[in-house]
């Protein structure tokens, strides 16, 4: 019921995406993440958890987590303007935004069978690239269409990043704390720290995208580092 109500609300997410509402859109996907959360939690404590769970849970998290996105990218590629290059098959440009969605459904089959990421993740999680498309088109749309022609290759360079992140191999670190000391955890901690003065000091709407960049960043920094050390 949990995970269902999850894919309901990125059912929603996507209606408010494509009647140009980003805002609600981005609300809904956050639902959408609350339920995410809490439905493999439910179904530990209550010890009803199952591999029809397992496969309803990705289905629903590429709806949320992969439609409702593309859906907010597909809907400013609408409204953004062209070259004159590009007029006469202007149209067709904003299906490019889909691949987002079919990018997140391969992380997330990956994610089923990959055994490395119990305690991480190797490559973007799909709330998080969802996250950063929902608070970038919610929070800064007019900043992104006032940039005249270079929208469109700034968005589609964007798309192209996003799906890379998604299936790429690059480890990264995951928000779970087996004790709440500050050995080991010393990235999670300056992690929370640095993501709540952005989102305080830009606004949680305008913020969540800067947030999932400072992950990616300080995973690469992470694991640039521990490559330099091994070598």
């Amino acid at each position: 019921m949990i995970t269902c109500c999850n894919l309901i609300s990125g059912c929603i997410a996507i209606m408010y995406a494509l009647y140009g509402e980003p805002k609600m859109a981005l609300c809904w996907i956050i639902i959408g993440a609350v339920f995410d959360f809490f439905d493999g939690m439910t179904a530990r404590l209550l010890h009803v958890s199952s591999p029809i769970g397992k496969e309803l849970d990705s289905l629903a998290d590429d709806v949320t987590f992969g439609v409702a996105p593309a859906s907010m990218v597909f809907h400013e590629l609408m409204v953004i303007d062209y070259p004159a290059e590009v007029a006469s098959f202007s149209e067709y440009i904003p299906f490019v935004a889909f691949l987002i969605a079919a990018f997140s459904a391969l992380r997330l089959a990956k994610f089923n069978l990959d055994e490395r990421q119990t305690t991480s993740f190797i490559g973007l999680p799909t709330p998080a690239n969802a996250l950063f498309w929902g608070s970038l088109l919610a929070g800064m749309p007019k900043m992104i269409e006032n940039t005249g022609v270079w929208a469109l290759p700034v968005l589609l360079l964007l798309i192209a990043l996003s799906c890379w992140l998604l299936v790429c191999e690059l480890p990264m670190f995951a928000l779970k704390f087996k004790h709440w000391g500050m050995k080991g955890n010393e990235v999670k901690y300056g992690f929370a720290i640095m993501s709540a003065a952005l989102l305080l000091s830009s606004g949680i709407i305008e913020g969540f995208w800067m947030v999932i960049v400072l992950y990616v960043a300080l995973s690469l920094i992470i694991f640039l580092s521990g490559k330099s050390k091994a070598e």
